[in-house]
């Protein structure tokens, strides 16, 4: 865990602004502009970049992937810049949360991949990029984008440590769980085997 050292009331507002920003659902937002649909009734249901891809617009799916990304990577700046490293981090890990689990959307969110990859990036690039390789890696392994996705999760907490960054353990166990919890279902289709593969339809 970081050293708190800001005053409390700025750490609230940045764990405030992490949540605000975190629970823009940008997914549905650029299908609904884009003339795409609701993603409610498409696919998964999902609001992130690959069920977005799934209304057949690769150019909404990255765009989606982008703007998830960076809104972690946003609220992760913006706390650094205006209160410290602390606010940052609790900054990044509300983002996350607001993410998964928006206000708008009834707290019926998406699974933060993008998000925790935009965020992991802005706390400490090297992990963020080991991160990132490591879900591509297992994505051309696999070819099953949850697997990547829980595979780069789990080896966030790896990454910090041979990296020499303890400070940022916590957030990324507690990132790793959530992001575990928000794909169970998809960890049932795993062990199974019927989690759909990447190109699948």
């Amino acid at each position: 865990m970081p050293v708190f050292t800001s005053d409390p009331t700025f750490l609230v507002l940045a764990a405030m602004l992490g949540y605000l920003l975190g629970s823009i659902p940008f997914g549905m937002v650029l299908a609904k502009l884009m003339g795409l649909g609701n993603l409610r009734d498409i696919g998964s249901g999902n609001i992130g970049a690959t069920n977005v891809l799934r209304t057949g617009s690769k150019t909404a799916a990255a765009l989606t992937l982008v703007l998830d990304g960076g809104k972690g990577a946003v609220a992760v700046f913006a706390a650094r810049a205006w209160i410290g490293e602390d606010a940052a981090q609790i900054a990044g890990l509300l983002a996350f949360v607001g993410h998964c689990f928006p206000v708008w959307l009834r707290f019926q969110g998406g699974k933060g991949v993008a998000t925790f990859l935009g965020l992991m990036l802005a706390l400490f690039w090297p992990v963020g990029i080991a991160c990132c390789l490591t879900w591509l890696a297992t994505a051309v392994v696999s070819r099953i984008s949850s697997l990547s996705a829980l595979v780069a999760s789990a080896s966030s907490v790896l990454w910090v440590i041979l990296l020499d960054h303890p400070e940022l353990l916590a957030a990324c166990v507690i990132l790793s769980c959530l992001i575990f919890w928000r794909h169970k279902g998809n960890i049932m289709r795993i062990a199974s085997g019927k989690e759909p593969r990447i190109g699948s339809r």
